[in-house]
């Protein structure tokens, strides 16, 4: 699907104007995008926002919590989210937008997730950071207004590879309960290769050469057998993991193997929603200006808010 034409004007300036990562160092990169990002004059109000730091296993992570506003009659959903930006960059800040816009269209609780970054913290150090923090947010779910049998991981990107690895860590380790995932255009393993690659290697935001240097900075060893916990597609057994949705952009050259693991998602019996948006590049739904992000975020809201309609107990409970 060609695209319309304010999506094809901003992808223009993205390839014209966001780094060369690939020829950086991490620290670099990380300058040269917040350098290129601009401030937001007026964002979405929330209830409250909250800066925090909260324990993990190597110091202290920080956390951004937005609440939304009024005082709801039950414990709301809590979300714990991990920004996208290839394990290396991006941080709280490019990602407030979003959150704001999850907090209010879902009414829940969102806990945004300053993990390590790489190169300087390779993996396991943010697949640690989003168990951590997950964690965190189940045993203190209550004392943030929500309600921990209605806990979501959601992400964008490696954020979504995050996200993914943090659901499976705690099937595997039995806690916390979590009730749904939500993968947008997650980065699932390191294979190069997919028809996808092929078609938008180039010119379409993210690049393939940009997306082996991330992988580089990431995992640099364990290349011939990469473990589970940074390639989730890799477990031997995905059955029991929550209910999905995997949304994936059409013009992305991480659609295959985002929707390759929805795929063996749904074969190990978990219940996905996958969703193709036509048209659309890699990261377009944390593009705060771009009408077409509007338009997804406001059919995701609902979908959202009804896979936590109904709380995950424990079979203890």
């Amino acid at each position: 699907m060609p695209f319309d034409e304010q999506a094809e004007t901003i992808l223009r300036g993205l390839n014209e104007n966001f780094p060369r990562v690939e020829t950086m160092t991490g620290a670099q990169a990380r300058a040269a995008t917040k350098a290129g990002r601009k401030a937001v004059a007026d964002p979405e109000p929330v209830g409250s926002v909250r800066d925090r730091e909260i324990p993990g296993g190597a110091g202290p992570i920080a956390a951004r919590i937005y609440s939304p506003a009024g005082d709801p009659a039950e414990s709301l959903p809590v979300v714990v989210f991990f920004h996208g930006g290839g394990f290396v960059i991006c941080d709280l800040d490019s990602h407030d937008g979003f959150c704001r816009a999850m907090c209010n269209g879902i009414g829940a609780v969102v806990v945004s997730v300053d993990y390590r970054l790489a190169p300087e913290s390779q993996w396991p150090a943010a697949a640690d950071d989003a168990y951590a923090a997950t964690c965190w947010v189940a045993q203190h779910a209550r004392a943030l207004g929500g309600d921990p049998d209605r806990l979501l991981v959601a992400g964008d990107s490696s954020g979504g590879n995050l996200a993914a690895v943090a659901a499976l860590m705690a099937r595997d380790r039995e806690a916390p309960a979590v009730a749904g995932q939500l993968l947008m255009y997650p980065v699932i393993e390191p294979v190069f290769d997919t028809e996808s690659y092929e078609e938008f290697a180039e010119d379409h935001f993210l690049t393939r050469s940009a997306m082996q240097w991330y992988w580089d900075q990431y995992l640099p060893t364990h290349r011939e057998t990469v473990p589970a916990y940074a390639a989730p597609v890799r477990a031997e057994d995905l059955g029991g993991l929550p209910p999905a949705i995997v949304i994936t952009a059409e013009r992305d050259p991480l659609r295959c193997e985002g929707e390759k693991y929805a795929a063996a998602l749904a074969d190990a019996g978990v219940p996905v929603q996958g969703r193709r948006v036509e048209g659309m590049f890699h990261g377009f739904l944390t593009i705060d200006a771009l009408a077409a992000a509007q338009t997804a975020r406001r059919e995701l809201w609902p979908r959202l808010r009804n896979l936590v309609a109904e709380p995950v107990r424990t079979p203890s409970d």
